[in-house]
């Protein structure tokens, strides 16, 4: 899976990592290799409490969706 990521030079000299895709995702490094490594850190915690949370659907042998009563 690839992520885009957006480094920004912060007033006090850190340069600061951000992950659009997931919202929070941010990260900092004292320049842009350490930038990149902490991000890279940070991505697939975010990335595993993104999809914990993402509803979840039963579907049956058949492929066929359950009926209204059963979600």
């Amino acid at each position: 899976m690839l992520f885009h990521v957006s480094l920004e030079a912060a007033e006090d000299g850190w340069i600061v990592a951000e992950c659009p895709a997931l919202p929070g995702c941010v990260s900092q490094g004292q320049d842009e290799n350490e930038a990149l490594e902490n991000i890279k850190e940070a991505v697939l915690p975010k990335l595993r409490v993104t999809i914990s949370r993402w509803p979840t659907r039963s579907i049956s042998a058949s492929g066929s969706r359950p009926s209204a009563k059963a979600r």
